[in-house]
């Protein structure tokens, strides 16, 4: 299933549903409340100890409900994780791009939940900042409480997969000599356009990945190249955290970042990044300078 949030243009409040074609939703908000439904009441809907799924795949098949794409506003489709754990240097080729040593274990950090926008919504160059770049990364979507979970048996806590951009200041980020503020600013989490249940992807380390900015690729390789798997990361990251349904972590990024280049590409005003992952459609924002 691959499932959306969404405003209706003709009703109030946040809409859930999942896409049957490339162009209609089902929409099956009801299945959550009879009522306008909340960021609260949304995020339930990744708690895989609920019936919701079995009751949602029942709803996909209702042509009552399938509304037109055209007619809704996309908005993240994880709209208030309670974490968002982002992983540093996962790839073998960017580490080495970046000119760091290859990582021992996982390097974890973390954006703010303010950070989130949807597919379609513009990603804000912060005042002062003039490097602003883009990291495509495969996300995952935790299904259940998680602490101390065996690898063997860690996929089986994923709710579902998603694209994400782990927008970077660089100026920020490498002027503060760590990385909160230059990877949480406001807009610098985009994801979507849906998340993709986890039966939806049989294998998430044999996904391509690609970033184009402004039609051109910059980013193109495969989630097989990542040093530390999903299963890994959940094995490692819930010895220390526990992990509850609706949180987000960031895989990392592949070679092709902009700050790498030479010269750097950085993102400016009108530019528009689109993140492209095998299975998960495209996340596409626009890039707009603060008023």
């Amino acid at each position: 299933m691959k499932l959306t949030v969404f405003k209706d243009k003709s009703k109030a409040g946040l809409r859930v549903g999942a896409f049957v074609s490339d162009s209609q939703i089902v929409d099956f908000s009801h299945l959550v409340s009879d009522a306008s439904l909340d960021e609260t009441a949304v995020m339930g809907c990744f708690d895989l100890e609920t019936d919701f799924l079995s009751k949602a795949a029942s709803a996909v098949t209702d042509a009552e409900i399938i509304i037109d794409r055209s007619s809704v506003e996309f908005l993240s489709p994880v709209p208030a994780p309670r974490k968002i754990i982002c992983i540093g240097l996962n790839y073998r080729d960017h580490a080495e791009e970046s000119g760091m040593a290859i990582p021992k274990s996982p390097i974890m950090f973390s954006k703010f939940t303010s950070c989130v926008i949807g597919p379609g919504a513009a990603i804000i160059v912060p005042g002062g900042s003039t490097e602003l770049d883009y990291e495509a990364e495969l996300a995952f979507v935790i299904g259940h409480r998680s602490k101390n979970v065996a690898k063997a048996n860690a996929l089986g806590h994923v709710f579902g997969y998603v694209n994400f951009n782990d927008v970077s200041a660089r100026d920020f980020q490498f002027a503060d000599g760590q990385w909160q503020r230059g990877k949480s600013c406001d807009t610098f989490a985009p994801m979507g356009e849906y998340v993709a249940t986890a039966d939806e992807i049989p294998d998430p380390q044999d996904l391509s990945i690609r970033l184009r900015l402004n039609g051109e690729t910059m980013q193109d390789s495969t989630t097989a190249q990542m040093i530390f798997g999903v299963a890994e990361l959940i094995e490692f990251l819930s010895r220390f955290i526990t992990l509850e349904p609706g949180d987000v972590i960031a895989t990392g990024t592949p070679p092709g970042v902009g700050f790498a280049r030479k010269p750097p590409i950085y993102m400016k005003d009108g530019d528009v990044v689109e993140v492209e992952i095998a299975g998960l459609g495209v996340l596409s924002n626009p890039v707009r300078a603060a008023k």
